[in-house]
């Protein structure tokens, strides 16, 4: 199926691209979530009116995220966690617990923005977190997690 992108998406392509996707990610993800369109005559048409105003929306999230990311960068958030005496954690941190710490702290932020490289963090002590706030705007962050004996 060929889609019209109304949005950045990674590995597909830009805003304005039409490209030939699988029907069901068309169907199931790219048209209900608002990223792309049907390349039909009627919508390219349409898209063709409604491209300057696109473009503006999509510069404007995309200046706002980085003025997030300005804010963001550099942040340390502390999640303290049980811990065994030998410092590893009984459950784990995961991204809806950064999440919900960087919300605390007053930053907009959803779990799915929170990318964890190396996976759930299960021990004690500093590590990297990245968070996408735009498919171009990665900004890393140090989480400290802190032990409690139980």
């Amino acid at each position: 199926m060929q889609v019209i992108l109304l949005d950045k998406v990674v590995n597909l392509g830009t805003l304005g691209e039409i490209v030939k996707v699988k029907d069901g990610y068309a169907r199931n993800f790219l048209i209900p979530s608002g990223r792309a369109r049907r390349a039909t005559e009627a919508n390219k048409a349409e898209f063709e009116a409604k491209r300057v105003e696109l473009e503006k929306a999509a510069a404007a999230k995309l200046a706002d995220s980085q003025a997030q990311g300005e804010k963001l960068s550099g942040t340390s958030v502390k999640i303290t966690q049980k811990a065994g005496v030998d410092g590893r954690l009984f459950g784990s941190v995961t991204n809806a617990d950064i999440a919900e710490e960087l919300n605390k702290l007053g930053y907009k932020v959803v779990k799915s923005q929170v990318r964890m490289p190396n996976g759930q963090i299960k021990v004690v002590g500093d590590s990297t977190v990245s968070v996408a706030l735009h498919t171009d705007v990665l900004v890393d962050i140090t989480v400290t997690v802190y032990g409690e004996t139980a």
